[in-house]
């Protein structure tokens, strides 16, 4: 007798999609965006240690103190060895004595970096990603066009796009409001946006967990460019 063996129907799932909006806030097209950047689990014990590994390795080692052998004086013995009543002591720059050496104190020499695996960088991105696009926080401009840097355009630009996206905080939030995300280095777009505190300009193929994460919304420019230049980026 023959067993017919079971077929299971292979679902795919749902397309991800999201709309790109122009600077006067219009909706103007929608783009497809990849699931291995946008449809991604969140893991936050691999984004926990990727943030704190890339905090460790900007930490600037200042704190340094001297020893028994760096502090200055001490060259000659205090007192003689024996016949005085009092303690033996070779130099009156040892760490119990004041004005001495410090024991076990903090010293410059210290590294605090870690090593970060790139497969690990890329999936902590793709997982902030994937979390900051569920809640509605990446916003995609078609493009951001400055005839010159002027400060008063970008924020005609963000009160805009804060109406246009429904994205209320973009205009309110006095801190960490957004960073836009740049195809490509634009002089006028990063000068205008300078003077703006709540807002911080990187380009795409620099984005990392840390910046994004520091910031309420992610506004990326020029989708297509810059959605290729991060899927480049998570096949390497």
């Amino acid at each position: 007798m023959a067993i017919k063996a079971e077929t299971k129907k292979v679902t795919k799932a749902p397309a991800l999609e999201a709309p790109v909006y122009s600077m006067e806030g219009k909706e103007v097209s929608k783009i497809a965006l990849p699931a291995e950047l946008f449809g991604a689990p969140w893991r936050s014990d691999l984004v926990h240690q990727v943030v704190t590994g890339m905090q460790a390795n900007k930490r600037q080692n200042r704190a340094h103190t001297k020893d028994r052998s760096e502090v200055s004086g001490g060259g000659k013995k205090p007192w003689k060895q024996k016949g005085t009543g009092q303690a033996r002591h070779g130099s009156s720059r040892s760490p119990i004595w004041r004005h001495g050496g410090v024991t076990f104190g903090p010293r410059n020499e210290r590294d605090y970096r870690e090593k970060i695996n790139k497969k690990m960088r890329v999936a902590a991105l793709a997982s902030v990603l994937s979390k900051k696009a569920a809640d509605g926080e990446v916003i995609f401009v078609d493009a951001l066009s400055f005839s010159a840097p002027k400060t008063g355009d970008a924020k005609q630009f963000v009160a805009a796009l804060a109406k246009g996206a429904s994205a209320g905080r973009l205009a309110t939030n006095k801190k960490n409001a957004a960073l836009v995300a740049l195809s490509s280095y634009e002089t006028n777009a990063i000068k205008s946006f300078r003077n703006l505190g709540n807002l911080m300009t990187e380009e795409v193929r620099n984005l990392n967990p840390v910046d994004v994460m520091a910031h309420k919304y992610l506004i990326i420019e020029n989708p297509e460019a810059s959605l290729k230049a991060l899927s480049a980026r998570a096949k390497k």
